[in-house]
């Protein structure tokens, strides 16, 4: 009884007192927990704190400290090696073309801006894009994906055609064996992904058994797709500068340039990825849409309980 008649008296102290508990966000009743009968008909449910700061039009949070710094030398790694990727094949290998000896140049450019550069940049949406709609950033997520994976095709194209013209044999090579993987192992993560993330049909507890999967094969999908990327630059030295590559030659220099970028880009996104402080946090409006879809996929309640 004593305990009931305080909660009462804590209820009747004043507006003042019931404006801030409501700002607040609604403490229960010493012994209440998670069992608490649910409310009664026409009863008004109290939302936490986080909900009702996001209904008073509350600014959302500033990004972690360090988070702008790191995805922005991220970008300028990524933009970087593109350009010295274009400034040997432009400089040293004679340019880029559909048809003819040049069709061979296409693929390390496909790969380098399709498997490495937005394969990296949809890794990282989910840091960059931490307070839009959840919905809109999976589907640029999976965008993304799905470009880099049109371009690597087109680059793989360009190897096969290239071989048949001049009569090379294809998939003898360490280098072809590994981009192989990658590309088919990529397509594979990006279809499952689609198919538990985007497309309705997996239910709750299917994508929460499925999601540490995908994460961590999408980080092992971009390191083996940067290895590679430097297993191909050394072949392709070897085929075209045997003779003169120990000696420091210009196109030798540059090229393992290339190849020290894919890396320093390959730890920065890396690093931004494997920070748990740095994950984006649900929004309010997700947390009750997440509850509602466990509710409906799985029969049960918020509180826990099966329906």
């Amino acid at each position: 009884m004593a305990r009931l008649e305080g909660w009462g008296r804590s209820r009747t102290a004043g507006t003042g007192a019931q404006g801030q508990a409501c700002r607040g966000g609604w403490e229960p009743p010493p012994g209440a927990g998670d069992a608490a009968a649910p409310a009664a008909p026409g009863s008004v449910r109290l939302r936490p704190a986080a909900w009702q700061a996001s209904m008073d039009g509350a600014p959302s949070p500033a990004s972690p400290a360090g988070l702008s710094a790191y995805v922005v030398v991220s970008q300028l790694l990524g933009l970087t090696l593109l350009a010295t990727t274009g400034a040997w094949l432009g400089r040293y290998r004679g340019g880029v073309a559909w048809h003819g000896l040049l069709q061979f140049n296409v693929h390390p450019l496909c790969m380098v801006l399709g498997m490495v550069f937005l394969q990296g940049d949809a890794l990282l949406v989910y840091r960059v894009f931490r307070h839009e709609a959840k919905r809109s950033t999976k589907a640029l997520h999976a965008l993304l994906h799905g470009l880099a994976l049109v371009i690597a095709l087109v680059g793989i194209v360009a190897v096969f055609e290239s071989h048949r013209t001049k009569g090379i044999p294809d998939m003898y090579s360490l280098h072809s064996w590994c981009g192989m993987a990658a590309f088919v192992l990529y397509l594979l993560q990006w279809l499952l992904g689609c198919g538990f993330f985007l497309l309705p049909g997996a239910s709750f507890s299917l994508r929460s058994r499925y999601k540490p999967q995908h994460v961590f094969f999408g980080i092992a999908l971009f390191a083996l797709s940067i290895a590679a990327c430097l297993l191909g630059i050394t072949e392709m030295l070897l085929f075209n500068i045997r003779d003169s590559y120990s000696h420091f030659v210009p196109e030798g220099v540059l090229a393992n340039t290339l190849g020290v970028l894919l890396v320093a880009f390959g730890l920065v996104v890396g690093y931004v990825l494997t920070r748990d402080d740095w994950k984006r946090p649900p929004l309010a409006e997700e947390l009750a849409l997440s509850m509602d879809f466990k509710t409906l996929t799985e029969g049960e309640s918020p509180g826990g309980g099966s329906q």
